[in-house]
């Protein structure tokens, strides 16, 4: 997967930042028993619901690639609705095909 520029300009400019960014993240995912996959799929799930349009792209590449399928991305899109409502499910089913169609 691509590191997209801003977070490498980011990590470029502030590497002690950037470094502790990532050692915490890597931190909450050492703190429970969920699995990479799983982790992936919540990562995903948070970002549609907080209406984050780049993580909601970046954490759809990375569950693809921990072996989540379109369908069920768009399954995860889908469950949005009940809770955020419907305009915002089908923002975040944008997200989701923005990277899944892009990449079939």
């Amino acid at each position: 997967m691509s590191i997209p520029k801003p977070y490498q300009q980011m990590k470029a400019d502030h590497p002690q930042m950037m470094d502790a960014y990532e050692s915490f993240n890597a931190a909450c995912v050492a703190a429970g028993p969920l699995d990479a996959r799983t982790v992936a799929l919540v990562k995903l799930c948070i970002s549609m619901g907080a209406g984050m349009e780049g993580a909601a792209h970046s954490h759809t590449r990375k569950a693809l690639e921990a072996g989540w399928t379109p369908d069920e991305l768009l399954h995860a899109a889908f469950m949005c609705a009940p809770t955020i409502g419907f305009p915002n499910m089908m923002r975040a089913r944008g997200w989701v095909l923005d990277v899944t169609e892009k990449n079939s």
